[in-house]
């Protein structure tokens, strides 16, 4: 009877850990897809009023929060408020490269692709809304 139990728990524990490893897979598996479905469009920041502007972009496993100001129909900073990024924290200087350029379609950091897209759409929302 004993062993019949102890099997029992030790089946239960097996799919526990299955089926959270599936959940999990299955969650990564949609990051990367919205990730990979992320578009930028092309602004023309001449056109944005001056002021200051929150945008986000969340695709689970990374997340941005940025505040934009624009002046005279120019990036003139991008603070990155929040950056939930695993190992994408390399990404957080494309804010420099938007400002340098002008532009939210910038080249992303190598080896931190993913923040960076999260990064520049963020900011794309916020010069959007």
């Amino acid at each position: 009877m004993k062993k019949r139990i102890f099997l029992c728990a030790v089946i239960f524990l097996f799919l526990i850990v299955l089926i959270g490893t599936a959940v999990y897979l299955k969650s990564v598996a949609d990051y990367k897809q919205a990730v990979k479905e992320t578009a930028l469009d092309d602004i023309d920041i001449s056109e944005i009023p001056d002021g200051i502007y929150i945008g986000e972009y969340d695709v689970n496993f990374i997340c941005a929060k940025v505040e934009v100001t624009v002046q005279d129909g120019r990036i003139t900073d991008v603070v990155l408020l929040e950056h939930k990024n695993g190992r994408g924290k390399s990404a957080e200087i494309i804010t420099d490269r938007i400002i340098e350029q002008q532009k939210t379609d910038v080249d992303a950091v190598s080896g931190a692709t993913n923040s960076s897209i999260v990064i520049k759409k963020a900011v794309e929302n916020a010069l959007r809304d």
